[in-house]
């Protein structure tokens, strides 16, 4: 955009400007050892902890210790039903209704439940679609599926690649791939964000064209949710995954995200692991019933929810549902904008950003190329204070996020790196 400008007066003058700032102060920023706020950019790995955190966990923790087992009942936020209060502003969320989705298990778990059920090969057509370059450990669950189906996993496995020289995915490929092999594959499963260059992926298109050849579809959003908007009802993908510790500011290691489509809620002859809480809540505890499954993503979970980490989640969830989506993406554009608007004065020489350009193709992850760097220009920008992410070969991954970065934090990591370029 041509209407930024350079010099710290036009930072500190947008961070006025912007409406959501304030929300900056109810998040503990990490500081150094002499008391100054770090830079903190790596909200694509971990979020940072809501103040109000303490509060929700310490609510449970009281209600445990002065009711015990009637906590499940009685408790201010009763355990039983808990992780219903997650489910409308989950839904509001990744654009899905209440009943398409569930917070339960971890994310490679859920990504394991999701293809138990919705992974069903055949002799004829068993192979999985991935992005050549997807989370690892996304790459590694659907190599199992494949050899616990009894396929060849390097055979089995079709990879959605880069042309060469080029570091994003292209569309016509997909399609290429497609009318090719479509007949023989099972499932596209594909990271709605990648996490490594950060291209935000058309899930609807995506969704429609697995469709059109008979293939299930399904996303791991862990680098969409409360990033982009991800519309998930609207893209009509069978089955999405996600993690609640990145931009979900839930604390590390905390449960995951799991959506259904509508269109399989009442589907009780898909194949799932179950466990008691997929049972009908009416009948559950009459312990001695056959099998009643909830309809919707409910009826995809295992186990009673663990409160404390649950607690975590609605802190953040409620400060999500407060602001709303669509304001934090309006501010990501602008501040992922500015970000790129800096780096691009360093000199295209110097720099390359192999994040898309269009703001419409990424949310607010920059990934870097530094002409001639290696890792120990990011171990400087570490030692001076910003907190950002290498990835290997030589990649810097770096989030504004909406909710807590500011304009300042922005422009005073490109000072830094300009600082060691120069």
């Amino acid at each position: 955009m041509s209407d930024y400008k350079s010099g710290l007066d036009y930072a500190k003058q947008q961070d006025e400007l912007d409406k959501l700032s304030h929300y900056r102060q109810r998040f503990h920023i990490p500081k150094d050892k002499d008391g100054n706020e770090l830079i903190y950019l790596c909200g694509n790995s971990l979020g940072l902890q809501p103040k109000s955190t303490k509060e929700y966990i310490n609510q449970e923790l009281e209600d445990w210790a002065n009711l015990g087992v009637e906590g499940h009942t009685h408790a201010k936020n009763p355990w039983m039903p808990y992780h219903e209060f997650l489910v409308e502003a989950t839904a509001k969320l990744v654009g899905a209704k209440p009943i398409e989705v569930v917070t339960m298990n971890s994310l490679t778990a859920n990504l394991h439940f999701m293809m138990a059920s919705f992974y069903q090969p055949t002799k004829d057509r068993y192979k999985i679609l991935i992005e050549s370059d997807a989370f690892p450990s996304d790459k590694y669950a659907v190599e199992s599926q494949l050899r616990h189906h009894g396929f060849d996993d390097k055979e089995g496995l079709l990879l959605w690649e880069p042309r060469v020289g080029e570091e994003l995915l292209n569309y016509k490929d997909l399609e290429q791939i497609l009318e090719v092999h479509g007949s023989e594959i099972a499932l596209v499963m594909i990271g709605g964000v990648n996490y490594y260059t950060g291209q935000f992926f058309d899930l609807k298109r995506i969704a429609k064209l697995g469709h059109s050849y008979g293939c299930v579809v399904g996303f791991d959003c862990a680098h969409g949710a409360g990033n982009v908007e991800l519309n998930l009802h609207e893209s009509n993908a069978d089955f999405a995954v996600w993690c609640t510790y990145k931009y979900l500011n839930a604390g590390p290691g905390n449960l995951s995200g799991c959506f259904v489509h509508e269109r399989h809620a009442y589907d009780n002859n898909l194949n799932r692991f179950t466990g008691w809480w997929s049972h009908n809540k009416e009948t559950r505890f009459n312990m001695r019933q056959e099998f009643d499954v909830l309809p919707g993503a409910e009826g995809w979970q295992l186990s009673n929810p663990p409160i404390l980490s649950m607690a975590a989640i609605k802190a953040s969830l409620d400060m999500f549902n407060e602001v709303g989506m669509d304001k934090l993406v309006e501010k990501s554009k602008k501040l992922t904008g500015y970000f790129e608007f800096l780096l691009k004065q360093l000199g295209e020489d110097v720099i390359r950003i192999i994040t898309p350009s269009n703001p419409e193709e990424r949310g607010c992850q920059l990934s870097i190329q530094v002409l001639n760097a290696d890792k120990s220009l990011f171990l400087k920008l570490t030692d001076s204070g910003v907190i950002s992410d290498w990835r290997e070969p030589d990649v810097i991954r770096c989030a504004p996020v909406p909710l807590y970065n500011s304009f300042e934090d922005v422009f005073r990591m490109v000072e830094k790196l300009k600082e060691f370029l120069n």
